[in-house]
């Protein structure tokens, strides 16, 4: 599947501006307050990018029905990315209820006033990567040293955070314009570039080539990514109906886990069917993903939790890209340890 690596920018700025003040006005779209019964109505969650197997869980909890067992008449999926509306701006107009993004694009609008809070997270790991090939691996972060590294403008914010994270002079690597074309490294021209440890190795592999890859999270960078990002307000005045969601989110993480292949099925062939996905690559991508989203602490106490040292490590590795916030300001686990203290049973078994 062709996709530019730009689309895992580190910090995309687009709809920030206004953000405080929008989210003073917004309502919750619509979608009517929770009731005793259930009955939550119609919500929008926007995805941090277009219909992949990214958002495989997602696309469980609709299709096999725990959306609407949990109460919700619909949840509509929003593609994301490109030069589409960031999910803060849509949290903050009101066009979505929920948004999956990153910790690095949720803390600059925190900053600037936006009353959000990340509830949760889906990959323990950013899969923001040094991709490289077995012949020639980077393994560790000391091994880009007189390297040649592509690396997007895009990119340039996460790229300049690791080189500070392990104590690198950028003049001891060789940054290379690059344009998410990996035939540059397999040409020779690249030593590695900066990709997504999903889509970039396992295309490599397919094509014939053995790679190699060095996740930031595994070199002094640590971040979730893909987290369930919802206004103050409605963990505030809409709790019941964000832990409802939030158990049926776990049970189509837990069935998307358990089945790469079904995952990749309902991506390619039903919610991204307009993208061209291919449903071999796909589903090798679910694979990879996996192990990102389940981790020993995901084992220990459940999907989407992140534990309280996984969060001071993501503060410190904001504070390394210049982005000075506390945990207390941009996370908020107390919704999900409720949802689990009510089911244990949603647990990974």
């Amino acid at each position: 599947m062709a996709i530019s690596l730009d689309r895992r920018a580190f910090l995309r700025t687009t709809g920030l501006a206004g953000l405080a003040l929008g989210l003073a006005a917004c309502g919750d779209d619509g979608a009517p307050a929770a009731s005793s019964g259930g009955g939550f109505g119609s919500v929008k969650l926007q995805l941090s990018w277009k219909k992949n197997v990214e958002f495989a869980g997602e696309y469980f909890a609709d299709t096999n029905g725990y959306f609407k067992a949990a109460g919700f008449s619909q949840v509509e999926l929003l593609s994301g990315g490109g030069s589409g509306t960031s999910v803060e701006s849509g949290l903050a107009t009101g066009r979505c209820w929920a948004g999956l993004s990153a910790p690095t694009i949720t803390a600059p609008a925190v900053l600037q006033g936006a009353q959000l809070k990340i509830v949760g997270a889906t990959f323990q790991k950013n899969p923001f990567a040094i991709v490289s090939l077995k012949k020639n691996p980077i393994e560790s972060a000391a091994d880009l040293a007189g390297k040649r590294i592509g690396v997007q403008d895009s990119n340039e914010l996460v790229w300049n955070a690791l080189l500070k994270a392990n104590g690198l002079d950028a003049s001891s690597v060789t940054r290379v314009p690059f344009q998410s074309d990996p035939s540059m490294l397999t040409s020779g021209q690249l030593d590695g570039y900066v990709g997504y440890v999903t889509s970039g190795p396992v295309r490599l592999r397919m094509e014939g080539h053995d790679p190699a890859y060095l996740l930031f999270a595994d070199a002094g960078l640590p971040l979730v990514a893909e987290t369930l990002t919802v206004r103050q307000e409605t963990i505030e005045k809409e709790r019941d109906k964000l832990k409802a969601f939030l158990a049926a989110e776990i049970k189509g993480w837990k069935d998307a886990v358990a089945d790469p292949a079904k995952s990749a099925e309902l991506a390619a062939t039903v919610y991204g069917k307009d993208q061209n996905l291919d449903v071999k690559e796909q589903t090798e991508e679910a694979k990879m993903q996996n192990e990102l989203v389940v981790t020993p602490d995901v084992k220990a106490n459940g999907l989407f939790t992140i534990t309280p040292e996984l969060i001071e490590q993501n503060i410190a590795s904001l504070a390394k890209a210049g982005l000075t916030i506390t945990a207390e300001q941009l996370f908020d686990m107390t919704v999900l340890d409720e949802v689990y203290k009510a089911d244990p049973s949603l647990k990974l078994s």
